[in-house]
């Protein structure tokens, strides 16, 4: 029996306005190449880089809504490696020094999660290498896990949960389709309580690639020390079309990037920047999703809809205003939740929280019955108004006067003679059928428990 260990490194580009050590745009979206650039980022001799706060407090905020201890001391390192995209021929990085040591995260624990800037971009066309320097110098988290976790479904969580922390706090808009976010896993398998070799499998740039590229590499390495053979420490990359990982290189050591402190950068001591102190930065989180998931559930929410809610930033803000619509009373929040996630989630269109919540309470109220209400609703989300306006204006207001729905159960049941009989043969199901056909004569606005109570008393 194997033991699969697993561990994490994720880098996420942060939302700043400018660049980590230099004023060049941070624009992720920008599609013309070397447009967002300066003689800092592009490595020019003689300039030197300025720390950018934004980006600093972006990761003590991370740090600090996951558990994890910022640094009173901090500093940046140079990690020397010599690529076309590293224009300098090393990357201002943290090493010794990070600024957040441990947290936890969805019952994963942390290492560490420190500041670096990020990478050029190379492109291979027709037989070409080219760089685009629009990416070098973006500020990048890098967050690190123990090797704690033990299966590749884990992982994914982890890395889904991560997005939507960063994504709450403000911090990263966390695309993986476009490298805003990038998972990396170190995977290794023993058949005792040592660990075996490490393997770092790149180029993961989904999350079912994530949980894909990890299941892969147990069972690869599992079956080549099975078969007699040996695991070596390696990068390997991805194959989505093929769905298995490949040798890229042989990995580096820490040794191997001479790391050393950053001499053209200021040490960090934090307690020192008003704005970067911890108590600063603890009063600036927002509610964070498993605390909103913890609200949701004491609202009434079923844990899988709470967690659906929660998992965009969108719909739980969307939500959260129609929960105030009712002063945060469980019922009709929970009613609400029940709409809200199978007809009104994916796209809400120009329906508001406050024109959502009144067609709820025009449920409650029993002005509309369920299929009134959907049919509302549907109007609302594309064309937007008033729901009351909108149900009255196509006759979807519930009938509860007596005299008018005695005239169409009458209709209903000498119209429907089989079904009259198999009731009063003792067939139940058949009272539920002339129900609906009573709901449909009433073109849907027919009450059905007044429906139900009148039919089965004209039968009875």
């Amino acid at each position: 029996m194997y033991r699969p260990t697993i561990g994490l490194e994720i880098h996420a580009e942060l939302s700043t306005r400018t660049k980590m050590f230099c004023d060049s745009a941070n624009n992720p979206d920008e599609t013309r190449p070397n447009v967002n650039i300066c003689p800092v980022c592009t490595a020019h001799p003689g300039t030197l880089p300025v720390i950018n706060l934004a980006a600093v407090r972006h990761i003590l905020r991370v740090g600090t809504a996951i558990g994890g201890t910022p640094a009173d001391f901090s500093e940046f390192d140079r990690k020397s490696y010599f690529y076309p995209d590293i224009p300098k021929g090393y990357q201002i990085s943290q090493y010794e020094h990070p600024l957040i040591v441990g947290g936890e995260l969805s019952g994963v624990a942390i290492t560490r999660v420190h500041l670096e800037e990020d990478t050029a971009r190379s492109l291979h066309v027709e037989g070409k290498s080219l760089v685009d320097f629009n990416r070098a110098g973006i500020p990048l988290m890098e967050l690190v896990t123990e090797p704690v976790i033990s299966d590749a479904e884990t992982a994914g969580k982890f890395a889904r949960e991560l997005q939507l922390l960063l994504r709450t706090l403000g911090a990263s808009e966390a695309n993986m389709e476009k490298g805003e976010m990038r998972v990396e896993a170190n995977v290794s398998v023993s058949s005792n309580k040592d660990f075996g070799t490490k393997v770092e499998v790149k180029n993961l740039n989904s999350f079912r690639s994530v949980e894909r590229a990890i299941a892969f590499e147990i069972r690869r390495q599992t079956a080549l020390i099975e078969g007699g053979g040996e695991v070596v420490q390696e990068t390997r990359g991805w194959n989505e079309t093929k769905q298995e990982t490949f040798h890229q290189r042989f990995k580096e050591g820490s040794a191997d990037y001479r790391y050393f402190p950053e001499p053209d950068l200021p040490k960090l001591f934090l307690s020192e920047i008003p704005e970067l102190s911890r108590e600063a930065i603890r009063t600036s989180l927002p509610e964070l999703p498993w605390e909103r998931r913890a609200r949701y559930a004491a609202l009434g929410l079923k844990a899988n809809d709470a967690a659906f809610i929660t998992a965009s930033v969108e719909r739980g803000a969307f939500f959260d205003s129609v929960v105030r619509e009712f002063d945060g009373k469980r019922k009709p929040v929970a009613l609400a939740a029940n709409y809200f996630i199978s007809d009104l989630a994916v796209d809400p269109g120009k329906a508001t929280p406050t024109s959502f919540a009144k067609l709820i309470h025009l449920f409650i109220s029993q002005m509309l019955s369920s299929r009134g209400t959907k049919d509302t609703l549907l109007v609302l989300v594309e064309q937007g108004g008033d729901p009351e306006a909108i149900a009255k204006e196509r006759g979807l207001i519930q009938i509860h006067d007596s005299t008018a729905l005695t005239a169409v159960v009458d209709t209903v049941l000498a119209r429907e003679e089989k079904a009259v009989l198999e009731y009063k043969g003792g067939k139940q199901t058949a009272l539920q059928y002339l129900v609906g056909k009573a709901m449909k004569e009433s073109g849907g606005a027919g009450n059905p428990n007044m429906l139900h109570k009148l039919i089965k008393e004209k039968l009875d």
